[in-house]
């Protein structure tokens, strides 16, 4: 395993070989332990897409409600699960499916599309026009607004679904997917997620479905790999410290080191960001 390699795998915790009932417990319990040591929490709440991430948190998140309503005296905790489709949603039977498949105590939908565009439109009066990948952001930054009104009225918190696979290509936008109380799925890449889905029973489609974001609307259910230009059988393969091409170890690390100011905390005059590498958005 080449030193940066190394050095990026322990940072991200994925192991190169897991037991799906192990994962599946364990966090789980990180869930329970968290809810149990702030008693204000009732709820959890994520928005659902119909991709492998939130299905498989979901169906935890529900798993982690229904315990906690068992153990805990007067239970009355709650799953909140959002779907916030930006007008018609491309994948809607996915996100339904889904849904179907996770059993939420709550499910509600929430359309982000007139917050969008009434945004794009106050930003484009005052003269900042916004290209379609910028449109995409504030989708994706409305869509976790949604999700932490709705925890602020049910008292709960705000689970994300990033995971190494995405952390390290900074594939997501900052403060909003990017942005949570909770992420869960920390130490799980794509392959071992889908492990996860697979061991839960998921509906096939869900768990073989091909990755998309789905924010630009010049190129709709574009996958996350041709946005990338690499596989997630790649990074999968390098963050469980396996041999990959030299083309793919170089655009992984492309993507690792352009894209650090995304997994930092913000930085202060005392915590600066070390400038050897130029960051770029």
């Amino acid at each position: 395993m080449r030193p940066l390699q190394k050095e990026i795998v322990e940072q991200f915790n994925v192991k190169p070989e897991i037991d799906p009932a192990t994962e599946t417990r364990e966090i789980i319990d990180f869930m329970k332990d968290y809810v149990k040591n702030y008693t204000f929490i009732k709820s959890f709440v994520l928005g659902i897409s119909g991709g492998q991430d939130s299905t498989l948190l979901g169906k935890l998140a529900q798993m982690a409600v229904d315990e906690l309503n068992e153990e805990v005296e007067g239970g009355g905790y709650e799953f909140h699960a959002l779907r916030l489709p930006y007008g018609k949603q491309n994948d809607e039977q996915d996100a339904i499916d889904a849904v179907e498949y996770i059993q939420p105590t709550v499910s509600a939908t929430i359309d982000i599309q007139p917050n969008v565009n009434q945004s794009i439109a106050s930003l484009k009066e005052a003269g900042y026009e916004l290209t379609d990948f910028l449109e995409g952001n504030e989708k994706a930054r409305e869509r976790m607004k949604a999700q932490y009104a709705v925890a602020a009225v049910a008292d709960g918190v705000v689970l994300g679904t990033d995971h190494p696979a995405e952390a390290i290509t900074g594939f997501y936008t900052k403060f909003g997917d990017g942005a949570a109380d909770l992420v869960p799925l920390f130490g799980l890449n794509k392959r071992q997620g889908k492990m996860l889905l697979e061991y839960l029973e998921a509906p096939e489609h869900l768990a073989n479905k091909v990755p998309t974001a789905d924010l630009e609307d010049d190129k709709p259910m574009l996958s996350d790999e041709e946005a990338l230009g690499v596989s997630y059988k790649a990074i999968d393969d390098f963050l469980e410290g396996r041999e990959v091409s030299d083309e793919d170890y170089e655009t992984i690390i492309g993507w690792f080191k352009k894209t650090q100011h995304k997994r930092d905390l913000p930085y202060h005059r005392y915590n600066k960001p070390a400038y050897g590498d130029k960051q770029e958005e």
